[in-house]
């Protein structure tokens, strides 16, 4: 039987880069889709007193809904719950510092602040979720003492600018109510425990959209939301991308091996 020219194994491994390289294109779209839409501008979304019993609903609530926020960590339950800690970067969020025990830091001595940051910075650290950058006071009560000892672990102080009361027993309609008036570059306030923030997350979803507006991480230069950066672990979360790189292997008079790797 007369058969076609035969290729060469460059030939044939340029080919084959060339479907790789479309197949990893379309692994890239499909893995992104919080992406697929057109930002004008980013707000930071955080959750503060993970992790808990609570954060697997609540990263699957963000994902289902395309939404990335930044989870300020107590050190006592990232001690506690390492797992989960995994699971918020796995699930392409950002973890931040929110102390270890989460008491009032102005009113603890200069050593006392430091054993809470240092042993929180640890914890997230030996629970997979990287080094954290961003620092967030328990009860947004801060000082120079409190900025001083922060800044010497690297860290950026985050307050917020909208506050969803979901503490104070706010209701669902009004926590969306709340992430309506965020504008670009903002931060808001909500926390990892909270039925009526979990509850709100897809109408969040929603209006963010609404106005063009997408979740994203919170930048340790300025503290403002920006884009997302694609970084890993506390230092930015995964992206959601993907590549393949095709090479030869073995060769045959007959045949060809190669290698395929899809990261």
């Amino acid at each position: 039987m007369r058969t076609g020219p035969r290729l060469s194994i460059r030939s044939l491994v340029a080919r084959l880069a060339v479907v790789a390289v479309a197949a990893a294109s379309t692994l890239t779209v499909n893995a992104a889709p919080a992406q697929a839409a057109a930002c004008n501008g980013y707000v930071g979304l955080t959750f503060d007193d993970g992790p808990s019993g609570s954060t697997p609903n609540l990263l699957n609530a963000l994902k289902q809904n395309g939404l990335r926020a930044t989870m300020f960590n107590q050190g006592q339950y990232a001690a506690a719950n390492p797992a989960q800690v995994r699971a918020q970067v796995d699930a392409g969020m950002w973890v931040g510092n929110h102390s270890y025990t989460h008491p009032h830091l102005t009113q603890q001595s200069q050593a006392q602040i430091e054993s809470e940051i240092s042993r929180t910075q640890q914890a997230i650290a030996n629970g997979g979720g990287g080094t954290p950058k961003l620092f967030r006071p328990p009860y947004g009560e801060t000082n120079s003492t409190v900025k001083s000892v922060a800044a010497r672990y690297g860290l950026t102080e985050i307050i917020w600018d909208v506050d969803s009361q979901d503490w104070n027993g706010a209701g669902t309609d009004a926590i969306v109510q709340a992430a309506a008036r965020l504008t670009n570059g903002q931060i808001m306030l909500m926390h990892d425990w909270s039925a009526n923030s979990l509850a709100a997350i897809p109408r969040i979803a929603q209006g963010l959209a609404g106005r063009g507006l997408c979740a994203g991480m919170i930048s340790p230069q300025t503290g403002r939301a920006v884009a997302p950066d694609g970084g890993g672990g506390g230092d930015g979360g995964g992206n959601g991308g993907c590549s393949a790189t095709l090479s030869a292997g073995q060769q045959w008079s007959d045949r060809y091996n190669l290698d395929v790797s899809v990261t």
